[in-house]
């Protein structure tokens, strides 16, 4: 039946929902741990250096898993913008 093929896709995806929002936790409490040591050594929150390297990198990835490079790049600098919001805040800015 149509609507027992569509349920399941739903579920499947309602999972890797659930599975990227643990995974962004976890990437957020490190990157907090980071913020938190780049304050305490005086280090600047941003690192445009590495930025760049991992948005080249996580191009590289999506095209290779046949995922639109510009959507990964935009997904990214989203959450590089955060981490760096989160980074000026443990350095009190």
């Amino acid at each position: 039946m149509t609507d027992d093929v569509l349920a399941r896709y739903r579920q499947s995806i309602d999972n890797i929902d659930a599975a990227l929002i643990h995974m962004l936790a976890e990437r957020f409490k490190i990157t907090q741990a980071v913020g938190a040591y780049k304050a305490d050594k005086g280090l600047p929150p941003a690192d445009p250096g590495r930025e760049e390297q991992q948005i080249e990198r996580l191009r590289r990835l999506a095209s290779a898993a046949d995922l639109d490079p510009e959507f990964s790049e935009k997904f990214l600098r989203f959450v590089i913008d955060e981490v760096i919001r989160h980074h000026q805040r443990a350095r009190g800015q």
